[in-house]
């Protein structure tokens, strides 16, 4: 049984005091919101943490809420409850699917959607115990100094699996950010940087407080897939979803798809080339054709990376084909 390494849990009562010990720990202290990821990370060795900031007392990180601009979801909700919610389910409900089919019921009842956001990117090579690293020599993102998916690479490659980041970037959301300069709020694309070493663009003392999916126009469809090798437990080794919107007369007029477990960041795929053209086979065709020439599968998954590429189509040209009878309806 592996041990839980040895730190000091903080514990506060609201957002301002979160913050004040983050500036007070910086860079020594992690945060806690559903532990999911960061404990078993711990055990592990891969990550490590002399002080812990568990966010569990702060209600006011709880919750979904509807406006006019649409729906806020509390970073600590947790991804049962996002399956669940009837708001996220009626006016979102790529997002309420991509939350219920993540990990085991269990975990989705500990684990948060901020969480989910900020999990950790994943690689062969590096989600491993501290031993299996230490022989191999480490990596760009451990201790090392090369990567071993691309030999000679500058930046880590590890994959983001967080099953909520495609459907949501999909949607347009937007995110809140607070720390010690204050609130900031930016698209939820924005927070994910290309190198793997860093892949969040979050300070050291700040928090990521609430989701904002903002109302879709009229004749505006999202939806998303997944393909794991068990439904249950495993992270997904492909994660596509699609906006698509059209006109009055089915014509598209916008839209994106978006993939995720490629690398550190979601590739978007912005459906200008398609506009004016209604979503039939060829137009669908065309569409999955261009999202394969721009996404490029990696051997940082434990699976073969070219039928990775052959199922990131299979799944596109099921979600798309999905998307032209919801439209028909």
């Amino acid at each position: 049984m592996l041990r839980m390494p040895p730190f000091e849990l903080l514990q506060p009562n609201d957002l301002d005091e979160a913050i004040a010990l983050l500036c007070l720990h910086k860079g020594q202290a992690r945060i806690l919101a559903g532990g999911t990821d960061l404990l078993p990370a711990l055990k592990y060795g891969k990550d490590a943490a002399e002080v812990v900031i568990a966010l569990g007392r702060i209600d006011a990180l709880r919750g979904v809420s509807h406006s006019d601009a649409g729906l806020r979801i509390g970073a600590l909700t947790t991804l049962d409850d996002v399956g669940a919610d009837p708001d996220i389910n009626t006016l979102a409900p790529a997002v309420a699917a991509a939350a219920i089919s993540a990990a085991s019921p269990p975990i989705r009842r500990r684990a948060t959607l901020g969480g989910n956001l900020l999990l950790d990117v994943r690689c062969r090579y590096v989600d491993q115990s501290a031993l299996f690293r230490t022989a191999l020599g480490g990596c760009l993102k451990s201790h090392g100094a090369e990567c071993h998916v691309v030999p000679g690479g500058r930046t880590c490659v590890a994959a983001l699996c967080a099953d909520t980041v495609a459907p949501m970037v999909a949607h347009g959301a937007t995110i809140e950010i607070a720390g010690e300069q204050g609130r900031r709020t930016l698209p939820l694309a924005d927070l994910y940087d290309a190198d793997g070493c860093t892949p969040a663009r979050i300070g050291a003392s700040e928090i990521l407080c609430a989701v904002t999916l903002p109302t879709l126009a009229p004749n505006t469809v999202v939806a998303s897939r997944r393909w794991a090798l068990r439904k249950a437990i495993d992270f997904p080794l492909i994660s596509v979803a699609a906006r698509v919107e059209r006109n009055d007369d089915g014509e598209v007029r916008g839209g994106a798809v978006v993939v995720t477990a490629l690398g550190p960041q979601p590739r978007i795929t912005a459906l200008d080339a398609y506009v004016g053209h209604r979503l039939d086979d060829e137009t669908r065709a065309a569409i999955v054709a261009h999202v394969l020439r721009r996404s490029r599968t990696l051997p940082n998954l434990p699976f073969d990376a070219e039928y990775r590429h052959e199922r990131l189509g299979v799944e596109l040209a099921r979600l798309l084909r999905g998307m032209a009878v919801m439209a028909s309806d």
